[in-house]
This record gives C-alpha cells, structure tokens and sequence, in this order.
C-alpha cells in the first residue's frame, strides 16, 4: 500500500507513514483506543468499500447485493453469538448512532431520558446538553456518591420513581468499576422505562465472561465495535427479537443510508477473533494489567478515583499533584505516552482543563505488554509527572519509551 501512494500521491503516503510512527514510538494509554489485528486492517480496505447496499439482508434497494447479504448475515450472526442476544443490528456507523437508533425505537423528543451524568463519568449521548441526547429528550442525571465515588443506587431509583422517565441508560465512559445491572432493572421496572445499557467500553470484557453482561436485563443494548472489542471503529446495538424491526428501521432509513459494507466486513473478522479461546486470555491480561497499573500509581502517589478500578481503565485525581489533567497529558504527550484528560467527579475544573486523567490498557496488552512493562509505564508516568517543566527530562523519559516500544512492534512489515 504504501508503495502504491509513494508513487501516487506523496501528500498522503507521508501523514499515513507519520501516524503509523507515532503508534509504533509511543505508547497508547487512551482507555477507549486500541490496535485491530492485521486481518481488520486489510478488510477495511477491501473491494466492500466500493458497495452500496441501502436496505438489510435480502431487503436491499439495490441490485448486486448477494456478498454484502452474506458478510452482514455472518457478522449479525457471530455478535449474536459472542453475546447471547436475540438479535443484532451492525450497521450503525458509530456508538454515538447506535444509541441515537435505540433512543428513537423507544422514545419521542421531549421524553425523559435518565442517564449517568457527563461530570460523573457518563457518556455525552447518555444526555450532555451538547450532545443531540441532550437537545432532543429532557434529560435527567444521577451520579456518584461523593465518598466512595460509586454509582449512588439509592439516588437512581429515587429520581426513576420521582421522574418517570421513558428510557434509563446505564453504561460509562469514565468509570472504573462494575455496574450492578440489576439495580437499574429495577429502577426502570419501578418507572416503566426501557432500560437501555450502553456497554461500548466494556463489550469485550463481557464478551470474554469476565463482567456481568447485561443481555439478561436490558432491554436493548448499545456498543462501539472497537475499544476493548478490539474491531473496527464502529457500532452494534443487541436486543429482544420483539424491537428488531422497530430499531432496524431506526438506523436505515431514519438516520443512515447505506452501510459501510467493508466496515461490516470487518466488524464480521473482528465477532470471529472475540470468539477464541485468544481473546479469552487478552481480556484477562487487559485486567491484569489494569490492576497493576492502578497499584503501581496508588503507590507512586498518585490519587485514583473509587480507589482503583476492575475494569480496563482508572481514572487519576491530580489535584495534589498541582496539576490540572490538560498539563499532564501534554506533558506525557512530550514523553512519549499518549492519554486524555478527564473530569473526575465533583472537579472543580471546567471541562477544558478537569482535574483528572484517563488511562486504560487494552491498546498496551494488544502490543503484548505483561506485568513488567507496566511497571516501567508506571515509572515513566511517575517521572514525567514529576518534572514536568524538565524538557530533557522528558525527552529521555521519550527515548526509553521508543527503546520499549522497539521491542513489541506494531503491525511489523507494514
């Protein structure tokens, strides 16, 4: 590929080159990023991208449509199977889609939407004013408690009985630990509301039996296709066979046209990875390594919220580190480690700057990083996190990094 552009268009061929330098040099600690396997990558730029297929599996608009039918048939087929669900819908573009399609099957605008808020840990579609969850529906919040930093139950069905909403979403992008699906199905059979769970940062775990899955309780279920599912950059909505034909008619035609068909081909080579017995023992070292992160950071100093996390990712507090989380991923940036800032909750910072940083492993373990190169992470963290202003300091934390890196290297040959 890269022979073709250098020969054909140069402009391109270089950015493409510079990206794949940066994830080769640095390492990747966004909780919600990861590294597709060499199989996703050549499927995405297969000959699907040239087909439009506008409609579902033998309900198409257009003609020529026998090979898309049978990917999408066979992805549909293994996110069912990876999941335990009545049906599956892998068209939505994105996570952010797929939760605008399950919130359009079962609510009107101007309906209550309860969701986790933005501030807490909460996603923007779960109701963020900025998001259309938030300028379509009338959006109540629940949160955290403020001492132990954990959803607060208590208040969520509270506000679920006093404001009766029509849809109640659970799922995060920013919390660290298990969420008691139970209780919301609670809470929704207490209001009368669709309990829709949004698992986008957590699909691989349950895909690999190491956290509770929701299909059980919810009523529908929402994802990305990546992060920790470790696909392409896409979304996936899971239900009862009862709101098959009501969501189905949510993605096309209400708010999609035609599908990514290579995109779906790749989701389908990405269902058929999380279904061995490999992906299995990824989930459980993305956890392991998880937790030793967390440890390594607790005992270097560093504040984290709930504690630490059971999941693939923890969240920092750095306000007695004097650092607002916009400075530390610059600066961790300049040493070669790559991460986002974060609110934490009740941050007395806005959201430009927040109080916390976000970190997470998958991406770290997809490269092959095992206990001890967690522990050189957490030194470098440590490091950096303390000369912030020493841009030698910094640019040797960088070329340790790269010395690291060059040990696992990433897509080889490309």
């Amino acid at each position: 590929m890269e022979t073709f552009l250098d020969d054909q268009d140069l402009q391109v061929s270089a950015i493409i080159k510079g990206e794949l330098d940066r994830q080769r040099q640095g390492l990747e600690l966004i909780a919600s990023e990861n590294f597709v396997s060499r199989m996703v990558l050549t499927v995405l730029g297969s000959v699907f991208t040239n087909k439009y297929a506008e409609g579902y599996p033998n309900q198409r608009y257009y003609a020529g449509c026998k090979f898309a039918d049978q990917i999408e048939t066979l992805a549909r087929s293994r996110a069912r199977k990876i999941f335990r669900a009545e049906y599956a819908n892998v068209q939505p573009h994105s996570g952010s889609s797929a939760n605008m399609a399950a919130y359009f099957a079962v609510m009107k605008p101007g309906d209550t939407l309860l969701g986790l808020s933005l501030a807490h840990g909460g996603h923007l579609t779960h109701g963020a004013q900025v998001s259309f969850s938030g300028r379509f529906f009338n959006v109540q919040t629940y949160g955290v408690h403020r001492d132990t930093e954990l959803i607060d139950y208590d208040d969520l069905l509270i506000k679920a009985e006093r404001y009766k909403p029509s849809v109640i979403v659970a799922g995060s992008s920013a919390y660290s630990r298990i969420i008691d699906f139970g209780k919301f199905r609670q809470a929704a059979d207490l209001a009368g509301a669709t309990l829709i769970v949004d698992m986008a940062h957590i699909a691989g775990l349950i895909a690999a039996g190491l956290y509770p899955s929701p299909l059980p309780l919810a009523d529908i279920v929402t994802s990305t296709t990546h992060k920790t599912l470790r696909g392409p950059r896409g979304g996936l909505i899971l239900a009862k066979n009862k709101l098959a034909r009501t969501i189905d008619a949510q993605v096309f035609p209400t708010l999609q046209g035609g599908p990514l068909m290579h995109v779906i081909a790749a989701k389908a080579v990405a269902f058929g990875e999380a279904l061995t017995a490999e992906f299995i023992d990824y989930q459980q070292q993305v956890l392991i390594n998880a937790n030793r992160l967390a440890t390594g950071l607790s005992e270097a100093g560093f504040r984290l919220i709930s504690g630490g996390t059971s999941t693939h990712l923890l969240l920092m507090d750095l306000r007695n580190k004097n650092l607002t989380g916009a400075q530390a991923e610059a600066v961790l940036e300049q040493a070669g480690l790559v991460t986002n800032k974060n609110v934490i909750p009740f941050d007395p910072q806005p959201f430009t700057q927040t109080s916390g940083l976000r970190l997470g492993t998958p991406a770290l373990t997809t490269r092959g990083f095992k206990e001890p190169e967690i522990d050189q992470v957490v030194e470098f963290i440590d490091e950096a996190l303390h000369k912030p202003n020493d841009d030698n300091g910094l640019k040797k934390i960088r070329h340790k990094v790269e010395a690291l890196t060059q040990k696992f290297p990433l897509y080889p040959g490309l």
